[in-house]
């Protein structure tokens, strides 16, 4: 037995100190870039993302509608993987069939449906064009468009077919596969086009349109592969990777990651051995979770391409409850990040970290990053936002979303916490999460607030918010201090 000399500390117990702001630490100069797989010290990483936040390997957040949307706020999500493999594959392929610019068809009709069942599917939807193919499916053979403008369900008779006021395929103006997004908005502005369809022989690749040239501009940072493709990860376990694996890396997925509640195993080593034999480096994998060193160091000469920081910490885990496994979560990534830029030092190899868990505000966000944490891992956070998959739900009079842990029975994800073919206690709970809006407005929000942050810290890169961030203990006085008690005032008529 050892017992070490530390108080486990949580994120919530840290405060900054600012540091001096110089003129040109302005919002316009601070770079949220951070590096998500192992790169030689002073060379750049392979896969980089402009927002530094991930979505949580999780069956009520991470869906392709979710990993879109966060893509597009240069983020990037992380497909769960307790599900089928083809079902994986799939939604991994329905992201990589996403290009920054170019809508794949998200409502799809046959010629025989009438104008009040496509108003009723542009409306649920919430799009303002359907593309009509001979059999209704995206992937059939395109016949035309049709849109809200192009039709009014009273004045035309909402039993009428879609082809009485559809624009039909030889009418309209298409492009190539090969065009890329700027030819096609010169295209669209010079020949004054509201939509430019691209297709491959009878088949719809894909649609730009000219309401979304100003969105385009707004998600400048979106992670995108070489091919202008949003990038995803997808989760594995160390059970049935022989045949996950190479379903993913054919479906386009961008990293891997292992998704086990406990990383500290030669079972996480012999999965990326066996990556390592069949792909080499060109499929990059991460590995965890862990909370000290040691377990880093294992991970990274294992090969990982990324190791995750996190037991017990986050908000519907009851590991610590269970099994009395954890520890305080900026303890754990003070000691990662201490072993982390030692390994840099010995070997020239940089292996990034990432924050999962311990994340109760976006001011905990900040903590994490001034640590060392390269990228944050986000559950309950993104389980909030209309784009996560699980349901919205009303309660009192309150909308809430549905929000479940892996390690819960509704999960059944056996794989994930190491028991044999079913969940025979769980580690995590069943609950809701507080309805939060839009993903994209959030995100922005956190992006606004780590960027004052590192402001008021003197800092522009997350890099030297690390290298020169000071914190301080928080004592119970101080929390008393923060947490008089103060009426709010209600503007009049609420």
């Amino acid at each position: 037995m050892q017992i070490l000399e530390e108080t486990s500390r949580t994120l919530n117990e840290f405060l900054l100190l600012p540091g001096l702001t110089t003129r040109e630490c302005t919002p316009q100069n601070v770079d949220l870039t951070t590096s998500l797989v192992r790169h030689r010290v002073g060379e750049t990483s392979a896969v980089r993302v402009a927002t530094p936040l991930v979505s949580a390997i999780m069956q009520a957040v991470s869906s392709p509608g979710l990993a879109v949307a966060l893509a597009e706020m240069g983020g990037l999500s992380f497909i769960h993987q307790n599900q089928s493999v083809a079902s994986q594959a799939e939604e991994v392929r329905q992201v990589k069939a996403h290009r920054a610019g170019f809508r794949t068809s998200e409502v799809a009709v046959k010629p025989t449906a009438t104008l009040g069942e496509v108003a009723l599917l542009l409306a649920e939807a919430d799009q303002g064009l359907a593309v009509v193919t001979d059999d209704g499916d995206p992937a059939g053979a395109f016949l035309g468009v049709i849109g809200v403008e192009d039709f009014h369900t009273r004045r035309h008779g909402a039993d009428q077919a879609v082809t009485t006021r559809m624009r039909r395929r030889e009418a309209l103006r298409t492009a190539p596969p090969s065009i890329t997004l700027s030819e096609a908005n010169e295209v669209i502005w010079d020949e004054r086009l509201d939509v430019l369809p691209v297709v491959d022989g009878d088949r719809l690749v894909s649609l730009v349109l000219k309401a979304d040239y100003q969105a385009h501009k707004t998600f400048q940072h979106a992670s995108i592969d070489a091919q202008k493709r949003f990038r995803v990860g997808a989760g594995i376990n160390s059970r049935d990777f022989e045949e996950r694996v190479p379903a993913l890396v054919e479906a386009g997925a961008d990293l891997l990651c292992l998704d086990s509640s406990d990383g500290y195993s030669e079972y996480q080593a012999e999965t990326i051995a066996f990556i390592r034999q069949k792909y080499g480096d060109t499929v990059f994998v991460g590995a965890g979770n862990v909370v000290e060193g040691r377990a880093f160091r294992y991970l990274a000469e294992a090969g990982a391409d990324f190791v995750k920081v996190g037991i017990g910490g986050g908000s519907i885990c009851i590991t610590r409850d269970q099994k009395g496994i954890g520890r305080g979560q900026a303890s754990a990534l003070i000691d990662v990040v201490r072993e982390r830029d030692a390994y840099a030092a010995e070997t020239g190899i940089y292996v990034p970290v990432c924050c999962d868990g311990g994340l109760l505000s976006d001011s905990h966000v900040a903590i994490a990053l001034a640590i060392g944490a390269d990228f944050i891992m986000l559950g309950r956070y993104f389980a909030r936002f209309d784009e996560s998959p699980s349901r919205k739900v009303q309660v009192e009079g309150q909308y809430f979303k549905e929000y479940w842990g892996e390690g819960s029975r509704r999960a059944q994800n056996a794989a994930r916490y190491g028991q044999s073919d079913a969940i025979a206690f769980e580690e995590g709970v069943d609950g809701y999460v507080p309805y939060a809006g839009s993903l994209y407005d959030q995100v922005a929000l956190t992006r606004a607030k780590l960027t004052s942050t590192m402001i008021s810290c003197g800092a522009r890169t997350l890099r030297g918010f690390h290298e020169d961030a000071k914190l301080v203990l928080v004592s119970e006085r101080s929390y008393e201090q923060n947490s008089a008690e103060v009426r709010l005032r209600v503007p009049a008529g609420e």
